[in-house]
């Protein structure tokens, strides 16, 4: 017998069931907040139009954002809340379809980090096991909050941590490429005083910056570049511009960057490079430690996740763990699942301070094939 297909709909009942309010964002969301927050792989491939006053919106790209917009709107914004959603999502994917289906949990206010991390993971993957047919899991795991409290550990400058952070969301950090971070010259020329002035500030004032001093000289854009292209521009410019990695910085996050395995005995590695390197990292270790043991009393063979230093996802806003599930059968072997902790994300659209965060999203198009 073919056992019957679970739609997208059944599993976000699934969901609601387990206490995920199903939520709906609209369609039309701020391009703003994509362009400042989300990571330059959804930016360029975002669907952007004009409201009638000549606002630029766009066509949800992902879910996650809305889905935190929504929060703090909502009478629960500050204390525990967790959602589940269903329903398209429009950006450019190579060889696929521009809309999509994608289903999908966050949860916000949970202070157990690694247990709320942990049941993330576990309902992403009982997803994927009641989907048609047989799923060969294969989990990767990530953690951005340890690669922060190591970069911190290092008193790196800040510009040169922008450019090591946005290589490590891309997943062109490794042992090999920290070589492309050497010590350079300062930044020299007519824009010389402007790039020092960007160097290692917030990406998302210093576009505002610059965007604002483009308006008060008139420019408008150049060569069909927008002022915030040009914005763009000038930052990636400040970055490159910046003082690179010493050799001592160097070797440690070489050693750091090599680290992988299961996360068991990548933690038993990362114990014995802090130690030998003479860093304090104790939290964040812990945590990583804590999350693995919540994990097996999930029933998650922990043996069998593939954890790496060096992997991460492309979204600027994440903050701690991150994972992705694929089949090498299904998709080109494309993320099925992906997801992760964002708590840093909720005081970047305007609460008062930080909210612990951590969801997942399901392409369905991917794992059960339904597009609509």
């Amino acid at each position: 017998m073919v056992r019957a297909r679970l739609s997208a709909e059944e599993l976000v009942a699934r969901f609601v069931r387990l206490g995920y309010a199903r939520v709906e964002p609209p369609v039309l969301q701020p391009a703003d907040v994509f362009l400042d927050l989300s990571g330059e792989d959804i930016r360029r491939r975002m669907f952007v139009t004009t409201d009638a006053d000549g606002r630029e919106m766009a066509l949800r790209p992902e879910f996650t954002i809305p889905v935190a917009r929504l929060h703090l709107a909502s009478p629960e914004a500050g204390g525990k809340a967790a959602y589940s959603y269903c329903g398209r999502v429009f950006r450019l994917r190579p060889g696929e379809s521009g809309e999509f289906v994608q289903a999908g949990i966050e949860s916000f206010g949970r202070t157990d980090t690694a247990a709320a991390d942990a049941e993330i993971l576990a309902l992403a993957l009982e997803a994927v096991a009641a989907a048609d047919g047989p799923v060969r899991a294969e989990i990767r795991l990530g953690d951005v909050g340890l690669f922060t409290a190591l970069t911190d550990a290092l008193a790196l400058p800040p510009a040169l941590l922008r450019r090591l952070k946005r290589a490590f969301a891309q997943g062109a950090l490794s042992a090999e490429s920290l070589a492309g971070f050497a010590v350079e010259a300062p930044a020299a020329g007519e824009h010389a005083g402007l790039l020092a002035a960007l160097s290692g500030q917030d990406p998302r004032a210093a576009r505002a910056f610059v965007e604002d001093l483009l308006k008060i000289a008139g420019i408008a854009g150049n060569v069909g570049r927008s002022a915030g292209e040009i914005a763009e521009r000038f930052l990636a410019q400040a970055e490159t511009d910046s003082s690179g990695l010493s050799d001592e910085a160097r070797t440690v996050l070489a050693r750091y960057l090599a680290i992988a395995g299961d996360p068991d005995a990548s933690a038993a590695a990362l114990r014995d490079l802090v130690d030998d390197a003479g860093l304090k990292l104790d939290p964040a270790l812990d945590l990583f430690e804590a999350r693995t043991g919540f994990l097996a009393a999930r029933g998650v063979a922990v043996d069998a996740i593939a954890f790496s230093t060096a992997f991460g996802r492309n979204l600027d806003y994440y903050t701690g763990a991150v994972f992705e599930i694929r089949d090498p059968a299904r998709a080109e072997g494309k993320p099925l699942v992906g997801g992760g902790r964002y708590d840093r994300l909720c005081a970047t659209l305007g609460a008062p301070e930080p909210i612990p965060a951590v969801g997942c999203s399901i392409w369905m198009d991917r794992l059960i094939g339904e597009d609509a």
